[in-house]
């Protein structure tokens, strides 16, 4: 690895320099299993798992040996390449709320139309600045970060398919380069245009034109609104038709104003393979569909402007996750959305990206002002930026289709609870305890789970490998023997302090060594399931199709049937960030640790509410009693 004055400046200079993301054998990621599982399992459990995965391990090298002759070839970057294509294009259901991830900003006094220009004037100059490469690349401790995420930021868009979707990129084989498109896509009260924010000459538009072209789209998003329910009261008959005069397909420009408007969003909510049912059906039925969903496609981001103010923060943070269905297109990567009174956010599509890309992104656009941005970008007064009314043409089945997908979206946001927590504690104060800042606040979300839940359930947490070459994620687990050893002793009578706070430094300890492991990539989880997945794949080519049992085994299905989802994205730009949860009895902690604060973001379904409830509640008094601990040492 070179040192800091050996590195490139230029934004994927320094790609090439990156080791390959290691890929271990199937004994080490078996031991592994094993290890990681043991603290979750009984007896029997453990050794049932034991026994298929010795068996794995004897009869898996058919398809190890396929692996490590994919990590050889040309053109790919890493083993995982394929993995991450399946694990995230090949999922199925629906990726709104499932699979998104939103973060709430802290507010800036601007009004919407402000915040909105700003917040596009700062992401354009952060796409204009990776187009010539002068973004910097990131380094972590004189050690370059894979930048290539930053490849998919911009004009991308993720597409339905069966049996697996596709992603539209540029930088790719079929778009080569970046993007040159000069649009935003801008939804308002159900309606989509198309903004020009880039003149022909590849230089934006100045701030002011942006707030002008912004505010068109509102007045004409709100003309149509009001014009659509005067003509629904108007002509009862034209209103039961969907205000339509022809009973086949037609320019949804008269719709009634209790359904979506022509963005048609609520399709994307839709599970994958239904969703890419209706993409063809729409595709078929007019060539203007096409032509439209090219501009939402290509577009370089959304911009939702909301028409309803949440109350809270919770409420806006529920907003960003699953809101308004006919405002949104899910499958964007990146779409901000903004409150009328200015309160701002971000939702995006993760199958290209992962938090770290997006909040460095996040953190360069919201450093600056819209102003400071424009200059930065070369922005010039050019006129009014161009502004035109995107339709999609639609039968009654497609607009059934659509109010079913709304309303189906609507319940199932419904059925999702969350909350927010703000915890007395920062990273700071754990750095003078002497103990890492995030094996802290994991040791808090155990110790509290055991008190809401009564028991010790599987944790997940996301570890960033972008020291790797195309290094994304690795699936950590965070339940090791001292977690329980530590759990056990906080709720024993009869144990002393000293007794708690060894348990609770040999608990951190473990924690810290585990995620080293994972930074290293030395972790089971991902490459016992590519192999799994490979199987699925290509098992008649290579001479292994019979199911094994290791995958059936208690141990990888108690170990990844998670209890807590965890994640953090520190970020002072950011008030609150969030996602769903990843089962019927999950709940997703999204949290940031910071030199002056300490929140959370917590969802799980509405049927488990209580449990989540209980767990943040208990929270605040686990934190104050594990600081307690720690400051009376010695």
């Amino acid at each position: 690895m070179p040192t800091d004055h050996a590195l490139s400046a230029r934004t994927f200079g320094n790609e090439d320099l990156l080791p390959r993301v290691p890929l271990p054998t199937v004994r080490e990621s078996c031991d592994r299993l094993l290890a990681w599982c043991a603290p979750l399992l009984t007896a029997e459990e453990l050794a049932e798992t034991t026994a298929a995965a010795e068996a794995f391990a004897a009869g898996a090298g058919p398809l190890q040996d396929a692996l490590e002759r994919y990590d050889a070839s040309p053109g790919v970057d890493s083993w995982l390449d394929a993995f991450w294509d399946q694990r995230y294009l090949g999922r199925r259901d629906r990726i709104a709320l499932n699979a998104n991830f939103f973060f709430l900003f802290e507010d800036d006094g601007l009004g919407q139309v402000e915040r909105a220009a700003a917040l596009t004037a700062g992401a354009l100059a952060y796409k204009l600045a990776i187009d010539e490469e002068a973004l910097p690349p990131a380094v972590q401790r004189g050690t370059p970060l894979s930048m290539d995420q930053h490849h998919f930021l911009f004009s991308a868009c993720r597409i339905p398919g069966d049996p697996q979707d596709t992603a539209r990129t540029p930088y790719t084989d079929a778009w080569p380069g970046p993007s040159r498109e000069r649009h935003v896509i801008v939804l308002h009260r159900g309606r989509a245009f198309r903004l020009d924010v880039v003149g022909p000459d590849g230089h934006p538009h100045a701030l002011d034109e942006l707030e002008d072209g912004l505010r068109a789209v509102v007045a004409a998003a709100t003309a149509d609104v009001r014009g659509v329910a005067g003509e629904t009261a108007g002509d009862p008959g034209d209103a039961a038709s969907g205000g339509t005069r022809d009973a086949g397909a037609t320019a949804w420009a008269g719709a009634r104003a209790d359904r979506p408007g022509p963005s048609v969003g609520p399709l994307t909510t839709k599970a994958r393979a239904a969703w890419a049912a209706s993409r063809d059906r729409l595709l078929g039925l007019d060539p203007q569909n096409a032509a439209t969903l090219d501009a939402v496609e290509t577009a370089l981001f959304c911009v939702c402007l909301e028409h309803e103010q949440p109350a809270d923060p919770v409420a806006a943070g529920d907003g960003l996750l699953h809101g308004d269905s006919t405002n949104r297109w899910f499958d964007k990567s990146v779409s901000f959305v903004v409150y009328p009174d200015g309160t701002a956010g971000y939702n995006g599509e993760h199958c290209r990206l992962d938090g770290t890309t997006v909040i460095a992104m996040l953190d360069a656009v919201l450093d600056r002002t819209g102003a400071e941005h424009a200059e930065a970008s070369g922005a010039r007064s050019q006129g009014s930026p161009a502004v035109a009314p995107l339709t999609f043409v639609l039968d009654d089945a497609l607009r059934a289709d659509v109010d079913d997908a709304r309303d189906a979206f609507a319940a199932y946001g419904a059925a999702t609870a969350t909350t927010a927590v703000v915890l007395d504690f920062d990273s700071e104060r754990a750095k003078r305890l002497k103990v890492s800042p995030d094996a802290f606040a994991q040791m808090a979300f155990q110790l509290a789970h055991r008190r809401a839940k009564g028991h010790t359930g599987a944790t997940y947490e996301s570890i960033a490998t972008r020291t790797f070459r195309h290094g994304r994620t690795e699936a950590m687990r965070v339940v090791t023997p001292e977690v329980v050893a530590f759990a056990d002793a906080m709720e024993d009578p009869a144990a002393s302090s000293a007794t708690r706070r060894d348990a609770l430094r040999a608990a951190a300890a473990a924690h810290v060594a585990r995620a080293r492991e994972c930074q290293a990539g030395a972790a089971p989880e991902q490459h016992l399931w590519e192999l799994q997945m490979l199987q699925g794949r290509r098992g008649a080519e290579l001479g292994t199709t019979e199911p094994f049992a290791l995958f059936e085994s208690p141990g990888w299905r108690i170990m990844r049937d998670d209890f807590l989802s965890t994640s953090a994205v520190p970020s002072t730009n950011i008030r609150f960030w969030g996602f769903g949860s990843t089962s019927e009895r999950c709940i997703g902690v999204a949290y940031a640790l910071l030199p002056d604060r300490f929140r959370l973001f917590l969802s799980t379904p509405r049927t488990v509410a209580a449990e989540m409830e209980t767990f943040a509640a208990e929270l605040p008094a686990v934190v104050a009693e594990l600081e307690t601990l720690l400051a009376g040492e010695g």
